[in-house]
């Protein structure tokens, strides 16, 4: 068997690899890049521990080839956090008390993240529906769907928030531009 050379971004970095035809998307997340946020669990599909975002899509990555990811855009647990800080996500699993053991919360985060990206007004049934694959045997399924909805307040709150810093830069900016356009016309020298 022939390694086969995969391309793909991981995270917002590109990567290039050459794997054995048959490697799981987990085992190359996991071993060959240290990504051990997408737990290795069932190796089923079972359990969506493993759940990542595939393309914006949420998909087991324990039963995906890592050369079905050829030219693909992968998300994982670790590439949610920005700058050492959590994700409105993340911090809402902490806050509503739904990470227990912490084994399936990658997974359910990731497949929440995957709900919110495409509905970000969900209801408590849409959230549901959302996380119905993701097994959890310390039975935190309440609290992370409280969790998820509390996201989803949080993430719009943020917009909102830098929708006004946004337009208050702006009105700052063109009021610099006006004082400045105003005080360099007297530097124009008259003849």
């Amino acid at each position: 068997m022939h390694d086969m050379n995969v391309r793909m971004r991981i995270n917002g970095e590109s990567v290039t690899l050459d794997v054995p035809p048959n490697e799981v998307l987990l085992d190359t997340l996991r071993t060959r890049l240290g990504l051990t946020g997408t737990k290795d669990v069932c190796r089923t599909g079972d359990c969506c521990a493993c759940t990542v975002l595939l393309d914006g899509r949420a998909v087991n990555s324990c039963l995906m080839f890592t050369a079905e990811a050829n030219g693909s855009d992968i998300l994982t647990i670790e590439g949610l956090t920005q700058n050492e800080k959590l994700h409105p996500l993340q911090e809402a699993f902490v806050e509503e008390d739904a990470t227990h053991c912490g084994y399936c919360t990658p997974g359910m985060i990731m497949s929440a993240y995957a709900l919110l990206q495409e509905n970000p007004n969900p209801t408590r049934k849409d959230v549901e529906e959302a996380l119905a694959g993701n097994l959890c045997r310390c039975g935190t399924y309440y609290s992370a769907v409280n969790a998820v909805l509390k996201a989803s307040q949080k993430l719009k709150q943020n917009l909102r928030s830098s929708s006004l810093a946004f337009r208050k830069s702006e009105q700052v900016d063109s009021c610099s531009l006006s004082f400045q356009l105003h005080h360099s016309w007297r530097s124009i020298p008259v003849d």
